[in-house]
């Protein structure tokens, strides 16, 4: 495919276990797991899948193992035209294996088998496909590997975003000191904007004057904040809905919020088409299951807002 892209997208695509638990396991004890299913996903995969659902011309880079090739998932991406042509295939490793436990109180806790992502280590960075892309969304993923696409991308003066998420832990602060300033948008929950801000001993006003334009702070459902440079921060109210599982409700958000800010909406808009988007993920289990459809969002967004 030599097609210009609205978004590509880096980092990791998986299989998702989800497990309902009533209590996590304290060391060298168990808990009985009361129910659990298996959902296509990975950071970067449920962000490209949502986003070409919502009408962006999209790729994917991830590092996959040979399980994944000709499979149900493959098919998926293809059918939704996701430029898949650079992933990166391991001939020894498995697709990496998300393995997410959620509570009564929904808390979670993540285990990652990493099997073919080790190969991001030894891959040079994607600059055909990345020089005719709009955006660039650094997901969840190896950390170099992310840091030198974010500089190339920013060299080339594309849009970069960055979503550390659950891999956060592995950037130390040298790492995180070199990608903020290639990315226009962070994005973060509380706690790992909390994490960020404590470990670079600094603020969001220092992280923008530092080259970040935006950060995007999800706070569960008591919504999201953005923070603009130099304006005021924006609160964007939840979607109230029973939510049955918050797994992929950030990704969602993310997909939501590029989608329409590459489209060059508003930022208030921006959240509120985010926020919309996730309160659709949240009501069934499993990142991909409950993706809506642009004019599905736009319509709940007139009724509520």
């Amino acid at each position: 495919m030599n097609n210009k892209l609205d978004l590509l997208v880096l980092g990791h695509t998986a299989l998702d276990y989800i497990m309902q638990v009533d209590t996590f396991s304290k060391p060298n004890t168990s808990t009985l797991i009361n129910d659990l299913e298996t959902f296509n996903g990975g950071a970067a995969n449920n962000v490209a899948v949502s986003s070409a659902t919502f009408g962006l011309n999209v790729g994917l880079i991830s590092c996959v193992g040979s399980d994944f090739i000709g499979s149900d998932y493959e098919k998926i991406l293809l059918d939704l035209n996701i430029d898949i042509s650079e992933m990166i295939q391991s001939k020894t490793a498995r697709t990496p294996r998300a393995f997410v436990l959620t509570n009564k109180d929904d808390e979670q806790s993540f285990y990652f088998y990493w099997g073919a992502a080790e190969m991001y280590e030894k891959s040079p960075i994607p600059k055909e496909i990345i020089n005719r892309s709009t955006a660039v969304h650094l997901a969840t993923g190896d950390p170099q590997y992310n840091i030198k696409a974010g500089e190339y991308a920013h060299l080339e003066n594309k849009l970069v975003s960055f979503d550390p998420g659950q891999d956060l832990h592995l950037y130390k602060s040298d790492d995180l000191r070199r990608i903020l300033p290639n990315c226009n948008i962070l994005f973060g929950n509380e706690h790992e904007i909390d994490y960020i801000l404590n470990l670079l001993e600094t603020t969001i006003e220092e992280i923008h004057e530092n080259g970040t334009e935006i950060v995007v702070k999800t706070c569960g459902d008591k919504g999201s904040i953005i923070y603009p440079k130099n304006e005021e921060p924006i609160n964007i109210e939840p979607v109230k809905v029973k939510a049955d599982d918050p797994t992929g409700a950030g990704d969602s958000y993310k997909a939501g919020f590029l989608t329409m800010y590459i489209k060059e909406n508003d930022l208030k808009t921006c959240g509120r088409f985010a926020s919309t988007v996730s309160s659709y993920i949240v009501q069934t289990r499993g990142c991909q299951t409950n993706i809506p459809h642009l004019e599905q969002v736009l319509e709940k967004m007139e009724e509520i807002w």
